[in-house]
């Protein structure tokens, strides 16, 4: 376990932090917590760390993406698609990421494949807002994606953001639970490492060759920083949008 020491927020509870891989990081998320004033609680179960049995002395947890699937039938996946009982019985606040969504989806009891036809999105793709979304908050036109299985909308979620290819790209479950389908806590270093490191999966049905990474980030990853922002006030302290107060829907 590595704590991040900052000035602390509210009442001092970091948050907890799950990686799946011995160099992952929280990135952009980690960074735009800690100016927030959170401290971070990362915890890596693929290498035996354990996890809270209860999260009251939280303010919440992220999980993060990785190269397993949660369908893997690796003890460590199936023990962290079962803690997620935790942060939902609790109340707390929980963000799953791309593979930390789909566990979130596994937990709940839906499905997490791949498309019939094999197509990946591994670039960057636009994104389109629900109704219930847009009531929300702002949402980017385009987000980057490194993943080939999708998911199906749990049972009693709020879809709130949908794509081309994998049609569920957002969604909140019982008010304090939220998935993304996208990765929005990429900073430049990360998105050149996964660019070398993810070179072999340009080949795939959909995805888009390294320049188109590197060039999408230069058009697109501003917006995305910005709804960032908001969004984990929305997600850990029950911020309203700045940006729904001025968006009127017909009825």
């Amino acid at each position: 376990m590595i704590a991040t020491e900052q000035k602390s927020n509210r009442d001092g509870r970091p948050i907890l932090i799950v990686l799946h891989q011995e160099r992952s990081s929280p990135g952009r998320v980690g960074q735009l917590l800690v100016e927030k004033g959170y401290r971070l609680d990362i915890r890596r179960p693929v290498l035996g760390e354990p996890l809270p049995t209860t999260l009251k002395e939280h303010a919440g947890a992220v999980v993060f993406g990785g190269p397993m699937s949660a369908n893997d039938p690796d003890d460590f996946v199936k023990k962290e698609i079962g803690w997620i009982d935790i942060p939902l019985r609790e109340k707390r606040p929980y963000l799953g990421i791309c593979l930390g969504a789909q566990m979130l989806v596994r937990h709940l009891g839906g499905k997490v494949q791949s498309n019939a036809d094999g197509s990946t999105e591994i670039g960057w793709y636009p994104l389109h807002p629900t109704e219930k979304g847009r009531l929300l908050m702002h949402w980017p036109k385009m987000v980057y994606h490194f993943h080939r299985e999708g998911f199906e909308l749990p049972h009693g979620a709020d879809l709130l953001a949908e794509g081309d290819t994998y049609p569920n790209q957002a969604f909140r479950y019982d008010g304090n639970a939220w998935g993304l389908q996208f990765h929005a806590e990429l900073t430049r270093v990360m998105m050149h490492r996964w660019v070398v490191h993810g070179a072999h999966r340009f080949i795939l049905p959909n995805a888009q060759q390294g320049r188109e990474h590197l060039e999408g980030r230069m058009l697109f990853d501003a917006p995305l920083k910005a709804w960032l922002t908001e969004f984990l006030d929305i997600v850990f302290e029950g911020k309203p949008a700045k940006a729904a107060s001025s968006i009127t829907l017909p009825a």
